[in-house]
C-alpha cells in the first residue's frame, strides 16, 4: 500500500472503503519483540472475527553464504561469528569444527576439552539471557502486563534488586571463560583447525573451578525461581499445556554415545512425535536427511526431513517437520549426562506426562534444565587433569576440499558446510541455522496460538503478546536466519473493524 493510499485509508474515506471491500480484517505486529533480529506477524480474521490464518514473516534477506565466497577458509570462524552478536560462539565453534573436517585434522584431546568448556560456559550465560530478559518477562511480570513493564526492569521489580544483580553478575562472570580463551566475549578468536589458540595456565585454574561451582549454584537457583513463579501458578501451567501452544512433530538433537544430550559433539538424532527414533546421522551426512523448502511470504527457509518429503505445515506421526532447541534436545535424548540435570530431566517429563513433551512453552523449563547440565559439564571439564595441557593444537597438512561441522547452538542444531578450491578459498558455503531448523514449527506455533487465543474479534495487547510468546519460546535468532543492514524498525499494530474501518493504531517508534 503506497503512502497516499494509506493516508486515504486511515481517514476512512468512502473511496478507500470501496477499494478494499475484498480484503479481510487484519492485525499486523511489526516488528515482533524480544528476540534476536527482526520479523513481523500478519493475522487475518474472517467475518466472524476469528483467525483465518496467521503468518510469521521474515522480510530481511540473508547473504552470508554469498559474501563468504572467495574468502580464505581459515577466516570463516571470524566471519561467521559476525552473523550475530548474541550467539557468535555458536557460529564460531560450528565453523571451527567444519575446518577440522575441511583440513582433515583431528583436534588434540586438550584442544577439544577447552572448546567444550568454553562452549558450555557460553550456553549457560546465553540461556540465562533468555530466561530472565527475553522470555522471562512473560511469566515473571505476566503476559498481560503493560508492554512497558515486560522487560528486564520489570523482572527486577518482581524478583528484587539483589536477584537482578545476581543474574547480571553471573552472566558477566561466566563470560570470563570465553574472553580468557577467545580474547573477547563477542566474536571470540579461539578455534583453529586442529584445536585452539590458547592453553589454560595452571595458576588460573582455581578461579575457574570456583566459577564452575558458582555456575551450578546459579543454575539450580534459576530452577527454583522458575518453580516458584511459573510452575506454582496454575494459570501459567494451564497456559503452557494448552492446545494453543501444542504441536506433535518430530524432534532433533545431538547426543553422545549413550544417547545423552551433548552440546559440543556426537551424532544428530531425530525422533518422531511418539518418541521413536527416525534417524541418526553425522555432520557429513546431513544432506541425506535434511532438505529446505521456501514460501513466497518469507525469506527464511523451512527445513524438513528429506526422506519424508515436504507435506506442508502439518503435524502427526507422518509429519516431516521437526523442532530443535532445548525441548527438542530433551525429547530426542534418553537423558542428561550429569546427575543434577538428570534429576531435573526426570522431574520435567514426570510432571508433564511422559515423553515426548509437545508443549511449545515447555521450552522455557527445558532451557533451565540445560543450564544445570552446562554448569555441571563445565565443572567436569575444569577438573579434568588434561585441561591444563599445552598440547592444544594439531597443525593440519592436508589440502582442503570440503568440510562440515555441527554444534548444538542454544537455539538448536546448527550446520556449517564449506567447499574450497586448491588454495583454500571458499567456493561454496551453506549454513543451516537453528532458527531455520525451527522455522516450520515456529510458523505453525504462531498460527495455532493466534487461532486459539483470538476469538470474536477480541484483540487486545495482552492477546497479541501471547501470540508472540509462541515464537519467543524458541528463542529465535532471525539475525542468524536472515541478514540485512540495521535500520529504523518502528512497531505499528493496526486493528480494523468488520467494515474495514481503522479502530486503533498502536505505534512504537
Amino acid at each position: 500500500m503506497n503512502p497516499e493510499t494509506q493516508k486515504v485509508w486511515n481517514q476512512g474515506s468512502a473511496k478507500a472503503n470501496a477499494a478494499y471491500q475484498g480484503l479481510r480484517r487484519n492485525v499486523t505486529i511489526n516488528p515482533i519483540t524480544r528476540l534476536e533480529g527482526h520479523g513481523k506477524i500478519d493475522i487475518f480474521l474472517n467475518d466472524s472475527g476469528n483467525v483465518d490464518r496467521a503468518y510469521l514473516q521474515v522480510p530481511e534477506l540473508r547473504g552470508f553464504e554469498v559474501f563468504s565466497l572467495g574468502r580464505p577458509a581459515e577466516d570463516m570462524p571470524q566471519i561467521t561469528s559476525r552473523i550475530c552478536g548474541v550467539c557468535p560462539t555458536a557460529h564460531h565453534m560450528a565453523s571451527t569444527k567444519a575446518l577440522d573436517d575441511l583440513y582433515q585434522v583431528e583436534p588434540t584431546s586438550a584442544g577439544k576439552k577447552i572448546r567444550e568448556l568454553v562452549y558450555n560456559a557460553f550456553t549457560l550465560e546465553d540461556h540465562a539471557l533468555h530466561v530472565f530478559v527475553l522470555g522471562g518477562p512473560d511469566f515473571i511480570v505476566g503476559p498481560d502486563a503493560p508492554a512497558a513493564e515486560r522487560n528486564i526492569v520489570g523482572v527486577i521489580g518482581k524478583v528484587g534488586l539483589e536477584a537482578g544483580k545476581k543474574v547480571i553478575s553471573m552472566r558477566r562472570r561466566v563470560r570470563e571463560i570465553t574472553s580468557y580463551f577467545g580474547g573477547k566475549v563477542v566474536h571470540p578468536v579461539l578455534g583453529l583447525p586442529g584445536g585452539v589458540s590458547k592453553a589454560l595456565k595452571v595458576e588460573d585454574l582455581p578461579r575457574f573451578k570456583e566459577l564452575a561451582k558458582e555456575g551450578i549454584e546459579f543454575a539450580e537457583w534459576t530452577l527454583g525461581v522458575f518453580k516458584a513463579i511459573v510452575l506454582a501458578n496454575p494459570d501459567y501451567v494451564k497456559l503452557i499445556t494448552s492446545d494453543a501452544y501444542t504441536h506433535k512433530t518430530c524432534y532433533m538433537g545431538t547426543v553422545d554415545a549413550n544417547n545423552k544430550v551433548n552440546f559440543y559433539d556426537g551424532m544428530t538424532r531425530v525422533v518422531d512425535c511418539n518418541g521413536k527414533e527416525v534417524c541418526k546421522f553425522t555432520a557429513k551426512q546431513y544432506r541425506d536427511f535434511i532438505a529446505e523448502h521456501t514460501e513466497p511470504w518469507s525469506y527464511m527457509k523451512f527445513t524438513y526431513l528429506k526422506n519424508r518429503g515436504w507435506k506442508g505445515f502439518t503435524e502427526g506421526a507422518d509429519s516431516s517437520i521437526y523442532s530443535v532447541g532445548p525441548l527438542a534436545r530433551l525429547n530426542a535424548a534418553d537423558g542428561m549426562a550429569t546427575p543434577k540435570a538428570q534429576a531435573a530431566y526426570e522431574e520435567f517429563f514426570k510432571t508433564l506426562g511422559g515423553k515426548p513433551v509437545h508443549h511449545t512453552l515447555a521450552n522455557h523449563w527445558a532451557r533451565v534444565i540445560e543450564m544445570i547440565y552446562a554448569a555441571e559439564r563445565m565443572e567436569q571439564l575444569i577438573n579434568d587433569p588434561e585441561i591444563t595441557s599445552t598440547d592444544v593444537r594439531r597443525v593440519p597438512t592436508a589440502t582442503p576440499k570440503e568440510g562440515m561441522g555441527i554444534i548444538e547452538a542454544p537455539r538448536g542444531t546448527l550446520f556449517h558446510h564449506y567447499q574450497t578450491d586448491a588454495n583454500g578459498l571458499i567456493t561454496m558455503a551453506n549454513m543451516v541455522v537453528a532458527t531455520g531448523n525451527n522455522a516450520a514449527r515456529i510458523a505453525m506455533s504462531v498460527d495455532r496460538a493466534a487461532k486459539g487465543l483470538i476469538k470474536d474479534g477480541n484483540v487486545t495487547e495482552g492477546l497479541l503478546n501471547k501470540v508472540e510468546m509462541a515464537f519467543r519460546a524458541y528463542d529465535p535468532c532471525l539475525g542468524c536466519a536472515t541478514h540485512t543492514l540495521p535500520g529504523h524498525m518502528p512497531l505499528i499494530a493496526k486493528i480494523y473493524d468488520p467494515q474495514r474501518q481503522l479502530v486503533q493504531e498502536l505505534i512504537q517508534g
